[in-house]
This record gives C-alpha cells, structure tokens and sequence, in this order.
C-alpha cells in the first residue's frame, strides 16, 4: 500500500529526517483549529463551484466529507496519523479517504495553505476572542454589581502603599471596572481589525482563475478581504495585537491581584477569600493562602513572555510567508487559554470573597484628613500653597504632643498655630464627610462612584 502524499512532496524524492518530520509537524497544537479549516475549505469549494472548476455534484459530496470529518474531530475518533503535519494535511488526507481522492484533489485548487493557514487562524482567533469578551463583560458586571451592593464601605486609599485619602471601596472596585472596560473595548476593536479575508491570495501574488474573494469573505464573515495578496498571507499583526491585548489586560489583573493579596493579608484583613480560592500550607495548619490571586500575578509573566517570544520571531523574517511564522500558533494558543481562565479565576475570585467593612473602617486614620484641613482655611479664602504648609504644622504639633490625631489638638492649639482656625474645625474631622466632598466627576462620593458605575455598565451595553 503507498505512502500518503505530502502536499508539497513532488519535487522531492529522498526521504526527509524523522527528526525534521517531527520539527516540521505542527498538528499536535494546531489541530484546535479544525472547525475553522473545515468551514474555510467549505466555503473556499463554493467558490470554486461559483466559478465553473466545481461540478454542483462535485460540491455536494465535498460538503458530505467534510462534515464526516467535522464530526469524528467533535467526538474524538479522527485517527490521527503519521503524514498529518498539520490540520490542513490531515484534513484533506481524511477527505480523500471519505469521498476518494479525485474529488478530493479539487478541494486545493488555486488555494495554497499559506492562505489557508491565514484564514483558518483569523477564523479561530475571531471566535475566541468573542468568547473571552463575554467572559470579561461578566467580571465587569460582577465588580460592577459588587460596587453597588457595597457603597457604603469606606477604606484607606494609597499612594506609595502609604495611606492617604479615605475612600470607598467601591470607587477602588470601580478602578479596576474602569480599567477592565477600556479592555473589553479595545477587544472589540481588535476583533473588527482581525476580521479580514486573506482567502483567495494563493501562495502570495494571487488568485489564477480569478475567485470572487468578497463572495468568500462574506460567506465567512468577515466585513472584508485583505486587500493585498503579499500582506494577506504574511500579515500576522493581529496575532500580536491578540498577543499585546492579553498582555496588557492580564497587567491590569495582575495589578488587581497584588492588591487583593495585600488587602487579604493578616496586617489589613479588608478582604478575606472564598475557600474555593485559597489553598493552606503543607506545615502550617493556620495559613490561608491566596494561591488564585498569586498565580493570577505570575501568569502575567507567562503571557508577557509569549508576546516578545514572538515579536522576536517576526522581527526580521523577509516577506512574505516564512516557516518561522508557524511560531505563532503555540503561544497564541497559550495566551488565549490562560487568558480565558484567568478571566473565570478573577470573576470567581470577586464573587465569593467577603469585604471586611469593620477592618476597613479601623485602617482610617485622621493624619488622612490632613488635606481637608487645608482645605478648611481654603474655603476661608487662604492660598492652598498657604494652607498646605499650615496643615503640616497642625500635623507636627500633634506628633510633637504625642497625640493621636490631629483631630485631639485644642482650639487653643489650632487658633496658635493659625489664628483663622474656628470652633467649626472640629467638623473636618469626619471621614464620611472627607468623601462625600469628593463628587466631582470621578471622584469617591456616592454620587460620583455610582455614576462611574452606570457609565460602564452603559459602555458595555
């Protein structure tokens, strides 16, 4: 019984190294990409029907074998076997074997796979994507609906890890919403970018009995071609872009991790996890780790890598298609998956944990409303710059008397300082007060933090 073909195998008559085989092989990881080869090879048959190099007939049994095919890769009895170096050889392999090779051999008329490969990778990393968007616009909503729930919790903010302002908690949680919708829009926009036909450019200078590449493209569903033949198939900008956006947003869950970390931790306690999320220690029985969050922080890494991997890879390959282009596939891959878990993990995470109100409100400090009493004499009409170095002085004076706030200073003391200060001083001093000034847009009132929060939730509708 002969050997199965190679596609490419004409030309050669030595035997290639199995070593090489295996090098060259790329059906192990690209194999995910089965549906959208079959669709694309659907679709490509049409139009080579639409322009006389198909038989009506011809099309209908080609239609039959690939969804014989479609069906043993869904239920996993596609036999896999040693000449399938990649998805589109093992593909058209098993065709000729279903409808038998005369019919099977039209299938890749004018069609090269560096076309292929192009389309079958935008036609996966389209629907992956749109699948992963879903997923973000639920942990949007999720932080969004927790923000809401818990408005009234009040909590330090940083800077330099250092305490600075009160805040709300849901104006922290609204941060990371912010952030995470800048993401879920610019997803949107990569979709749309990546969402191109490149059938129909042949190996690269075209098409040689002239195939309708719009009537593909709409079949396909894409909102249009690539206009070049030569970019069509060596253009992979939007596998790094897919590959910069992932990292990008896993900067974001990494931040919104190393956060949670710390506000979990005995020293805040602000937040405390969900058990479905935390693992304990081999030899302390009292610890709670926050493993979710911690692996959430170092995936970030794994994605970042993947992405200058890459980069490195395409930086200096002549045009067009080059066989260092098939490095794409494998941390691509990668990203997506661990894009997508990380997404469910957070979205996990945000949901069960349980916000500690009472720690929150004991980490408040009234060195914190140092600024609302510059802000006191500004409304008096001093200069801030005046009022800044005014309220450090109250601020010294209290650490000089061993007090423990500048809200323990006497009148006396205040109006020695600064004789502008009056019996409504003492009115400063009140957290709830400090943030409800706050309601500018953006700000941390609740006003302004529950408008922030009907602003996103409007975005991702």
């Amino acid at each position: 019984m002969s050997q199965p073909q190679k596609l490419w195998g004409g030309r050669f008559t030595g035997a290639t190294d199995p070593l090489m085989d295996l090098y060259n092989a790329s059906l192990p990881y690209d194999k995910k990409m089965y549906a959208a080869d079959l669709e694309g090879t659907r679709v490509y048959t049409m139009g080579l029907e639409k322009i006389g190099l198909l038989t009506t007939e011809e099309l209908k049994e080609i239609h039959r074998g690939l969804a014989v095919i479609h069906k043993e890769w869904e239920t996993g009895t596609f036999e896999e076997k040693p000449g399938d170096e990649d998805i589109h050889t093992a593909n058209e392999r098993r065709l000729g074997e279903v409808i038998g090779r005369h019919t099977a051999g039209k299938v890749h008329t004018g069609r090269s796979r560096n076309d292929q490969v192009a389309v079958d990778t935008r036609l996966y990393v389209r629907e992956e994507l749109k699948k992963i968007s879903s997923h973000l616009k639920v942990l949007v909503e999720t932080v969004i609906k927790r923000a809401e729930k818990e408005i009234d919790y009040l909590m330090p903010g940083y800077t330099h890890l250092q305490r600075a302002q009160p805040i709300r908690w849901s104006h922290w949680l609204s941060m990371y919403a912010t952030y995470f919708t800048e993401d879920y829009n610019r997803l949107q926009q990569i979709i749309d970018r990546l969402n191109k036909c490149p059938l129909g450019a042949g190996a690269l200078a075209g098409h040689p009995y002239g195939i309708d590449r719009e009537f593909l493209a709409e079949e396909l569903g894409f909102n249009g071609v690539v206009g070049n033949s030569l970019a069509a198939v060596s253009d992979r900008d939007f596998v790094v872009e897919t590959m910069f956006w992932i990292s990008l947003f896993m900067n974001h869950i990494s931040r919104f991790s190393e956060d949670l970390i710390i506000y979990s931790s005995g020293e805040f306690h602000f937040v405390s996890l969900a058990d479905a999320y935390s693992t304990g220690s081999s030899l302390m029985p009292q610890k709670k780790n926050p493993d979710s969050l911690e692996l959430l922080r170092g995936k970030s890494g794994r994605v970042f890598g993947s992405l200058a991997g890459f980069m490195m890879s395409m930086k200096g390959i002549p045009s067009t298609y080059d066989k260092d282009m098939q490095e794409d596939k494998e941390p691509l891959f990668d990203a997506m998956t661990t894009v997508e878990h990380s997404i469910l993990i957070a979205t996990g995470v945000i949901s069960t944990l349980t916000a500690n109100k009472d720690a929150m409100a004991a980490a408040l400090s009234m060195d914190m409303l140092a600024t609302d009493l510059a802000d006191y004499l500004v409304l008096k009409g001093v200069p801030f710059r005046e009022t800044h170095h005014i309220s450090g002085e109250c601020v010294r004076a209290a650490e000089e008397n061993h007090l423990s706030g500048i809200d323990q200073l006497s009148l006396d003391q205040f109006q020695k300082i600064d004789n502008r200060f009056g019996p409504d001083v003492f009115d400063t001093f009140n957290f709830e007060r400090s943030v409800e000034k706050r309601n500018a847009t953006g700000g941390t009132a609740k006003s302004a933090v529950l408008k922030q929060l009907a602003n996103l939730q409007k975005q991702l509708n």
